[in-house]
């Protein structure tokens, strides 16, 4: 009938401002949350809030009120390579604060969710459920990512992870810290990949890039002059 249960889950974070409390994690981390609880190293635990969530990069902030905090400085995910070591740090299946060790996989992955903004670095360090929000760190010690997601038959570790590149994580919690949500500049057309088989058919002057094939009425490309066709 009518009856509801409390239902608990776990996930990672990772603290980015000691002095503020801030921690990143992942919207699906906490999302639909009624109340939020962060467990230091220490065991501590402390009460959480969230500052903003953006669903389309599944990246959280979260703060907490505590003293002596440590934060992981921020990398620079722009120049992470293919082949790269790495880290990945979380809570897979509530084991607190396993540290597993790969590589980097591939760059720029996409296409795993139709409405996201997605450019995952990919790695085969091992992320498990309960790591998603946890840190990719460099062999600096640096947070290049924010592991998010993996690829599996069968929900457990198959050596493809993925991890929300902290070019972008730190993009969305700044636009979360400075405005309490996160704006995006809306072009307003639908586009599709052109090869030289496609770009022959439209007797077109280009072999590759991108064909227009839908414009929203009243968006920036109706004003700009932008047509369906034009590539």
């Amino acid at each position: 009938g009518g009856r509801s249960r409390q239902v608990a889950s776990a996930g990672s974070g990772v603290i980015v401002d000691a002095s503020r409390g801030y921690i990143l994690t992942n919207h699906h981390v906490v999302a639909n949350a009624d109340e939020i609880q962060v467990t230091l190293m220490d065991g501590e635990t402390h009460d959480a809030e969230i500052i903003g969530s953006d669903p389309a990069t599944d990246i959280a902030v979260i703060k907490v009120e505590a003293e002596g905090l440590i934060e992981m400085p921020i990398g620079d995910s722009e120049v992470v390579r293919v082949g790269d070591f790495v880290l990945a740090i979380g809570n897979p299946f509530g084991l607190s604060h396993t540290v597993t060790s790969g590589i980097v996989s591939a760059l720029g992955r996409a296409g795993f969710n139709r409405n996201g903004y997605e450019d995952f670095i990919q790695t085969d360090a091992s992320i498990n459920p309960g790591n998603s929000g946890g840190a990719l760190v460099n062999m600096n010690g640096e947070l290049v990512g924010i592991n998010s997601m993996i690829v599996s038959r069968t929900g457990g570790n198959v050596g493809i992870g993925f991890a929300v590149p902290t070019e972008i994580a730190s993009s969305i919690m700044n636009q979360i810290l400075d405005f309490g949500e996160v704006r995006r500049g809306l072009l307003g057309v639908t586009i599709q990949g052109i090869d030289a088989e496609a770009a022959e058919a439209l007797n077109a002057s280009v072999d590759q890039g991108a064909l227009i094939t839908e414009i929203v009425p009243g968006s920036a490309a109706e004003k700009a002059g932008l047509r369906v066709d034009d590539t």
